[in-house]
């Protein structure tokens, strides 16, 4: 396995990129959407998450984030993905959700290769996270993340996105607190 995206320094800011499995577009509703802004917010308060930029997609979220107490951002990314996994399940187990079954067939698939125990798999293992090495690079990382709306063709302006911290650097209202320096 390579170690190419692996979190070497984790209390460094990092871009990652954290994917559903098979790219099912599972934040396709507001409601897997605000539990994700809920998950965040509680890493935010309880396991010193600081999180410089985010954008939640419809099967995927970019962020650039660090870790600023004594659990590294792997433990943190590990916990938020457990629980987010659950949740996610949930919500769409008892949502009316259109395409549950086939959604619940395929994250059941997913997980065939893990211990026994865990019925479904939600995101895929790697978060493809890089190590913010300079101002440059974080400018380059946070345009990408904002820019994923605008080319996706979901809003014309990447402030426009209530999902996204293009807001909070717009200086607009939105669902998570973000630190604007790194």
């Amino acid at each position: 396995m390579s170690d190419k995206y692996l979190i070497s320094d984790q209390f460094a800011p990092h871009s990652l990129t954290m994917t559903i499995v098979d790219w099912i577009d599972v934040f396709s509703r507001s409601n897997q959407k605000l539990a994700i802004i809920d998950s965040l917010k509680f890493c935010q308060e309880y396991k010193s998450l600081s999180i410089l930029g985010f954008v939640i997609m419809s099967n995927h979220i970019h962020m650039i984030c660090k870790a600023d107490g004594c659990i590294g951002l792997s433990d943190i990314i590990r916990d938020f993905k457990t629980y987010t996994s659950k949740n996610i399940i949930k919500l769409i187990q008892n949502e009316h959700e259109s395409q549950r079954e086939w959604m619940l067939r395929a994250f059941s698939k997913a997980r065939a290769h893990l211990k026994k125990g865990f019925k479904y798999k939600v995101w895929q293992n790697r978060n493809q996270a890089k190590e913010i090495v300079s101002h440059n690079f974080f400018l380059e990382k946070l345009n990408y993340i904002h820019s994923n709306p605008v080319k996706e063709m979901i809003v014309a302006n990447q402030e426009d996105y209530i999902f996204s911290s293009a807001r909070n650097y717009a200086d607009l209202d939105s669902y998570i607190d973000v630190e604007m320096n790194v």
